[in-house]
């Protein structure tokens, strides 16, 4: 089995978390922004060094090429994506680009020659913290978005994607898609708590859980906070929290795997001694089984629709983004399991929680991803951490598990 240079991989990545560091040890490189772009300028510096080409799709996606013996074989497809969240950490995300890179320098340093090419890709918009919704990147390489409407897509200051790409200089052409790959592998940190409290190396991801974000406006009527006695008000935000407790009982009823989160609340109008008339928040449901996210769906509405009429407010539910549960490739978890296993790490097969890019290919070609544990679960987060050992030991597995793919033709000092 062969390894990768560790301490090199590690390096890397605390010289990427220098672009965008944040005064608490975090990262803030929202798509397209000055940082990220300076992010991808130095990505595409190693690439460059590493003797790579490199291409740019019409989403922005950035893409570095090894070639292989079969120069015309469909390529094996590894990264993930340099943007980060407003107040993000060092490793979600770029780890799997710079994993994905260091793969790419142990060849170097090996001779390697694979048969089938390799590509590293670095997505456009993953998290969805600048332009919404997530993924963005690897939703148009997949078709699951048009182009057209992705480019219009605009920020919270009016700046369309289309803008953004132009000015950032990675506006591409490249429009290759889906009919180039053989299949796609992507390293991540767990960006949750069980392989740490496990005690394992590896996560060999199975698959990724179904998503549904739901929009809720619920609309009372604004009064006066001192004259409106408590019988005769419509009040929206005692209405919200309502719902809100009643969804935390209809994730206990769909427990251990269903989840549930209100990420996001505005009072439009608010003031301190005005009854809230209208709450606006969003709802995000997760559950592994397609069914089961389906019931607990039924069960918001619902109860949202019986708190509304008990409490004389107006209520409407809309969905404003779905993402069924997806299965990966058998043969390609095979390949990262019997990596892990050959290396000696202890491993688990784990069901993906967060939304990666990974799930828009596992739609269409054999993918699979490696997990590493983070310190005590946390992401999203600037405190997001992860031991340098675990670091390593994912880039050794993602790099065989990858090798068993791509087929090795040549090898010198393996």
């Amino acid at each position: 089995m062969i390894k990768t240079n560790g301490p090199r991989l590690w390096a890397s990545l605390m010289e990427m978390a220098k672009i965008g560091a944040t005064p608490k040890g975090g990262v803030r490189r929202l798509a397209l922004s000055t940082d990220d772009i300076r992010g991808r300028d130095q990505f595409t510096k190693w690439c460059n060094e590493a003797d790579m080409t490199i291409h740019i799709d019409e989403i922005g996606n950035l893409f570095a090429r090894r070639e292989g013996i079969q120069q015309n074989a469909k390529v094996v497809l590894i990264g993930s994506h340099l943007d980060t969240q407003p107040e993000g950490g060092r490793f979600d995300g770029v780890y799997g680009v710079l994993a994905a890179l260091e793969v790419v320098r142990t060849l170097n340093d090996h001779n390697i020659t694979t048969e089938k090419p390799i590509e590293i890709v670095s997505w456009t918009n993953e998290e969805g913290a600048r332009f919404t919704p997530a993924m963005l990147g690897s939703a148009v390489f997949t078709g699951a978005t048009p182009l057209k409407a992705a480019l219009e897509t605009k920020d919270a200051q009016d700046i369309s994607l289309q803008e953004a790409l132009q000015q950032s200089g990675y506006a591409g052409t490249r429009n290759s898609g889906l009919t180039h790959v053989d299949a796609y592998f992507e390293a991540h940190i767990e960006q949750g708590p069980i392989l740490e409290s496990h005690g394992n190396r590896i996560g060999v991801v199975t698959g990724g859980q179904a998503i549904r974000w739901l929009d809720v406006e619920v609309t009372g009527i604004a009064a006066h906070a001192g004259t409106t006695p408590m019988p005769y008000r419509k009040d929206a935000l005692f209405a919200s929290a309502e719902m809100a407790l009643e969804l935390e009982a209809i994730s206990r009823r769909f427990a251990p795997h269903g989840l549930v989160t209100i990420g996001q609340v505005d009072v439009p109008n608010s003031s301190r001694n005005t009854i809230a008339g209208r709450v606006v928040f969003t709802v995000d449901l997760r559950h592994p089984d397609d069914s089961k996210i389906d019931a607990m769906e039924h069960e918001v509405r619902e109860a949202f629709e019986q708190i509304a009429e008990h409490r004389d407010v107006h209520t409407e539910i809309s969905t404003y983004w779905k993402s069924p549960a997806t299965p990966f490739d058998t043969t390609c978890i095979t390949m990262v399991e019997d990596a892990a296993k050959a290396l000696g790490y202890t491993y688990e097969r784990i069901v993906s929680g967060a939304g990666h890019d990974a799930i828009h290919l596992a739609r269409h070609v054999p993918t699979a991803m490696v997990f590493i544990p983070c310190k005590d679960g946390l992401s999203h987060n600037e405190a997001e951490d992860a031991l340098p050992e675990d670091v390593t030991c994912g880039a050794n597995a993602l790099i065989n598990a990858v090798l068993a793919r791509a087929v090795v033709g040549v090898a010198v000092d393996a």
